[in-house]
């Protein structure tokens, strides 16, 4: 289990991530892009928030681990995740980074 602290940090490389267009917003991209995207395309790491429905969940949980990917839910909702990708209105069920610098670090604070 994480703690808000972690959650922030995560959120805040989140946005570098964004501002950089190295993210892939959304369930249905996440999913198509985990399993056509080539280098530089697919996620390296996604990011769940955790109000997200059972079927985004389930979705995200079985792509991900079948190709590899390692997914954390956050402590967060929608709403929030959203807004820490530039999203100002909506919401966002899942994100994925596709930088592998800022998925190492995103990471390193999971461990």
């Amino acid at each position: 289990m994480q703690n808000p602290e972690m959650t922030e940090k995560a959120l805040g490389l989140l946005g570098f991530a964004a501002r950089a267009r190295r993210t892939v917003v959304g369930v249905s991209l996440i999913c198509a892009a985990l399993s056509h995207g080539g280098a530089g395309k697919a996620p390296l790491i996604v990011l769940e928030a955790a109000d997200s429905s059972e079927n985004s969940h389930k979705r995200i949980s079985d792509r991900t681990a079948y190709y590899g990917v390692p997914c954390y839910r956050l402590e967060c909702d929608t709403s929030r995740l959203a807004r820490a990708v530039g999203k100002r209105d909506g919401a966002v069920a899942a994100v994925g980074v596709t930088d592998p610098g800022l998925a190492g670090a995103i990471r390193a604070i999971f461990q």
